[in-house]
């Protein structure tokens, strides 16, 4: 079974790199300074993380540190599960 930094470094290279160059970036760096996502990806990651882990993105949550990498995002998904169970 993948772990969750791996089910959304899947996510980011199959919709953002077109399932080439996963090997390009670590878990910790920065989508945006990477080039990997912008800011209108940043909806498509945010949908993508309401309908699979069921959570709902709060707009005072749009930051950085819970969006900007594979970490950030699975850091985010953990404790907003945990907040719900």
């Amino acid at each position: 079974m993948p772990t969750l930094k791996t089910e959304l470094r899947d996510f980011v290279v199959e919709n953002f790199l077109f399932g080439q160059g996963g090997d390009t970036f670590t878990d910790e760096d920065s989508f945006m300074q990477k080039g990997i996502i912008d800011s209108t990806g940043i909806m498509e990651v945010i949908a993508h993380l309401e309908e699979t882990y069921e959570i709902s993105v709060e707009d005072e949550e749009l930051l950085p540190e819970n969006l900007d990498s594979v970490a950030c995002l699975a850091a985010y998904v953990t404790r907003k599960r945990g907040a719900t169970d």
